[in-house]
């Protein structure tokens, strides 16, 4: 896959594309249904394709009180557009003078001009232009007078009949609904980030940990409380437990990332790590002080292990398993 960011043109030697836009947060079940056919169809006809999308999150420069959290940030979400078999990714900067485009403007500057599109894929409900002016109809007009194929993608269903949206995964996201999440995005919700010092409260307790620091404060994070964990990095892939909040035994109630990987060795330091939520262990909460934290962390560890090795857990991870290739 080749990245093709900010003014950097397409190849020259490219007669045409076939394309979809939008901006993919998530990279979910549906955006992958739409992803799986576009490089099907891209194949077919021997053509490149190529995924249109933005930079920041169109609502942060037209309403910012409405843009939401993240469920990907830039490196999550090409980590996993990686995986798909796109040829191209184009990430276009999203400004206030690109918004006041209209679906015309931006069919004819970018999309015919820049990246000479032959066909485009839009899932169901995709808008885009001035006002989201740019629906099907508008979109099946311009290909009818352009001379480029229009196909809508049909929507993926979660069980009970809704389409799979970014929205809705982001509302199970903040409700702590884990199960759900990884239902509508094909795989468990993560956060990833770089390792940072921390005040190396957990190596005195006997458990070492990682300070993640993700790559954007808009990240979306699940409720506060400790987690059975498995993190990707560089080193290997680990099972482990993670505490996400406040540390009120010690009176600092600063929201971190903290992550104790099982039979981890080693400065993990700037390193680049990936967590994935497995399942909620229980609330963040104040002790009476280290030994009693000590006691609580070592249950913490045992309860973690059980549900990785649980029906639907990670698995017996001890850093054996090599990094995946969706890690940068």
């Amino acid at each position: 896959m080749q990245l093709l960011d900010g003014a950097t043109p397409l190849d020259t030697s490219i007669a045409g594309t076939v394309i979809t836009v939008g901006t993919f947060d998530g990279v979910h079940r549906g955006h992958q249904d739409v992803l799986r056919r576009l490089v099907a169809r891209a194949r077919a006809v021997r053509l490149p394709s190529l995924l249109v999308t933005f930079e920041p999150h169109p609502l942060e420069v037209i309403n910012p009180a409405a843009a939401p959290r993240l469920l990907t940030t830039r490196a999550e979400k090409l980590a996993v557009l990686r995986t798909v078999g796109l040829d191209y990714v184009a990430v276009v900067p999203f400004t206030p003078a690109f918004a006041a485009q209209s679906a015309e403007e931006f069919v004819d500057r970018g999309l015919l001009e820049r990246f000479r599109m032959r066909e485009l894929l839009i899932g169901h409900d995709h808008g885009f232009g001035r006002g989201r002016e740019g629906d099907v109809d508008t979109l099946r007009a311009l290909g009818a007078a352009r001379g480029f194929a229009v196909d809508v993608v049909a929507p993926v269903e979660t069980p009970d009949g809704e389409p799979i949206s970014s929205s809705r995964i982001r509302r199970a996201v903040a409700a702590g609904a884990l199960a759900d999440a990884e239902s509508a995005l094909g795989r468990r919700y993560s956060v990833s980030g770089d390792v940072v010092a921390g005040e190396g409260r957990g190596r005195s307790l006997g458990f070492r940990t990682l300070n993640v620091q993700p790559e954007s404060d808009r990240k979306l994070l699940p409720p506060d409380g400790v987690y059975a964990i498995e993190a990707r990095t560089a080193r290997g892939h680990y099972g482990g437990m993670l505490n996400l909040g406040g540390r009120p035994t010690f009176g600092d109630e600063r929201r971190t990332i903290e992550a104790h990987l099982f039979d981890a060795d080693g400065d993990f330091y700037g390193d680049f790590v990936e967590v994935a939520f497995v399942t909620r262990l229980r609330d963040t909460m104040r002790f009476d002080g280290p030994a009693a934290l000590m006691t609580q962390l070592a249950a913490d560890e045992r309860a973690a292990r059980l549900a990785l090795t649980a029906p639907g857990g990670a698995g017996n991870l001890n850093g054996s398993t090599p990094v995946p290739p969706s890690l940068p």
